[in-house]
């Protein structure tokens, strides 16, 4: 069967998702692993993913694109956080020049995989055009982020059909809301709302950023100077790689720093807003978190926009959890009225890591599941660009799938080695979206291989040299591997 036909429907490899991990994933088994067959699955119409789904105003990115975007294309403009449509653009663009994009059956949404230990393979149920089909596959690659698509998290609250307004959740934004000469509240203070607080606040009569307690909020040029510089005097691929260089060593070097001494990042960091808004705004009571940084993602502000939008009148912050909804508003329980036309209940995602996977697992080499054979996953950093470790993690990938051919192995799963191990969270984060999601994630381990690690040149050194097989079952007879 030709490795370009799409309607292929036995493969080696399946990839689930066309964002920025499953185009990368697929990259690298085009190129590491050539003799290999694979097939992209995406429930939407488009590539994108994350960038494709979200069209709320402002959207961006919250990292460096530098360290966001492909190594083997290089981001290739100044400008360092990028608008969701540059991004789309970027990634479908990437898709397009390496003939990922021909590999792609879009409108196909994945709604059950079983491994069968007797033919060795994946049997996966794919929803498409209202039928379902299966397909099989030897090796099965969820690229598919970590969040629910179908749903975002929003909480109930009192008294909200007594709003005459409307409510919107920014992961489904009305294509036709009209914010202009409108009073708008958003509820939240991570990354989504910082980024649509400035942006509305562009249109509307005056935004309300409402948080239940403060976040630390970092501002940062929109455009890397520097990677400007390098673009002009070097080609494409080298400024590429010495400009992700650079951004990866200091974004690992702040965060060893901050995470060492956390209250004076602290004060840092408050130092920063106060000198960008007015002597006498209050910093502690709307700037000042009861958690060390890090405890949960910083927020970006590119250009500080958000203090921007502050110090000139068109936006303001509220502090305190809501007590009900009113006929033309919010209340906080510190008694303080907040009046809106429209309520943005930027309140979080719904993780979802994988699909769902039983939380009883453990996660190898952040890569693998515990007793699941053949099954690979795209889990990325939660200090740093999610896709630095999905780059990582795929040329992992080929390179286990190329040990196994040289060794003539047909199935291979991770083993817990006997005495077990202790048992932690996957995510460390104290964040109100993660901490909803543990119950329901799988666990890491107390040491290697069982280890999420959170720094891209450790972890990058050892899934290139470490030994690929550590605590893996490999096995050539597929029903000799224990599932």
């Amino acid at each position: 069967m030709a490795r370009d036909d799409p309607q292929t429907d036995h493969i080696d490899v399946l990839i689930v998702g066309a964002g920025m991990s499953g185009i990368d994933a697929a990259y690298r088994i085009q190129t590491l692993c050539k003799d290999k067959t694979y097939v992209i699955l995406e429930a939407r119409d488009r590539i994108g993913g994350t960038w494709d789904l979200f069209r709320y105003p402002g959207v961006r990115s919250d990292s460096d694109m530098y360290t966001l975007g492909f190594p083997f294309r290089p981001w290739a403009s100044e400008v360092s956080i990028a608008r969701g449509e540059a991004i789309r653009n970027y990634v479908e663009d990437t898709a397009r020049e390496f003939g990922i994009d021909r590999r792609i059956r879009f409108g196909h949404r994945v709604i059950g995989a079983n491994w069968s230990s007797e033919d060795g393979h994946w049997t996966v149920e794919v929803e498409h055009d209202g039928a379902t089909r299966r397909i099989t596959c030897l090796f099965l690659f969820a690229c598919s982020g970590y969040y629910d698509y179908s749903e975002g998290y929003r909480p109930v609250w009192e008294g909200e059909a007594d709003f005459k307004g409307q409510i919107v959740h920014p992961q489904f934004w009305p294509e036709d809301l009209d914010v202009s000469r409108k009073t708008v509240a958003v509820i939240g203070s991570g990354a989504t709302a910082v980024t649509l607080v400035p942006s509305l606040a562009d249109q509307a009569a005056h935004v309300t950023m409402v948080q239940r307690s403060p976040p630390y909020i970092v501002a940062r040029p929109a455009r890397d100077r520097i990677a400007g510089a390098l673009h002009r005097i070097l080609p494409r691929q080298a400024a590429g790689s010495a400009i992700r260089w650079k951004n990866v060593l200091l974004t690992i070097f702040m965060y060893n720093r901050t995470r060492r001494k956390p209250e004076k990042a602290a004060e840092w960091i408050k130092g920063m807003i106060q000198r960008q808004l007015p002597a006498d705004y209050p910093i502690e009571q709307h700037f000042s978190p009861p958690y060390k940084v890090w405890d949960q993602r910083l927020c970006l502000v590119p250009d500080g926009n958000l203090f921007t939008s502050i110090r000139s009148g068109k936006t303001s912050v509220a502090t305190g959890a809501i007590e009900r909804f009113t006929p033309t508003g919010l209340r906080l329980v510190t008694g303080e009225e907040v009046k809106a036309d429209i309520v943005v209940t930027a309140t979080g995602l719904v993780v979802k890591l994988f699909g769902g996977v039983q939380p009883e697992r453990m996660i190898w080499k952040g890569m693998m599941l515990s007793g699941v054979p053949n099954y690979f996953l795209s889990f990325g950093y939660t200090n740093a660009s999610w896709t630095l470790r999905s780059d990582v993690t795929a040329k992992a990938v080929c390179r286990l799938l190329n040990r196994m051919d040289d060794g003539g192995f047909t199935v291979c799963a991770p083993r817990i080695p006997d005495g077990g191990m202790e048992r932690l969270p996957v995510i460390s984060f104290s964040s109100g979206y993660v901490q909803r999601a543990l119950p329901f994630l799988p666990k890491q381990g107390s040491r290697q291989p069982w280890i999420v690690p959170q720094n891209y040149v450790k972890d990058r050194f050892a899934m290139r040299l470490g030994p690929i097989d550590e605590d893996l079952e490999m096995t050539r007879n597929a029903t000799a591997v224990r599932t």
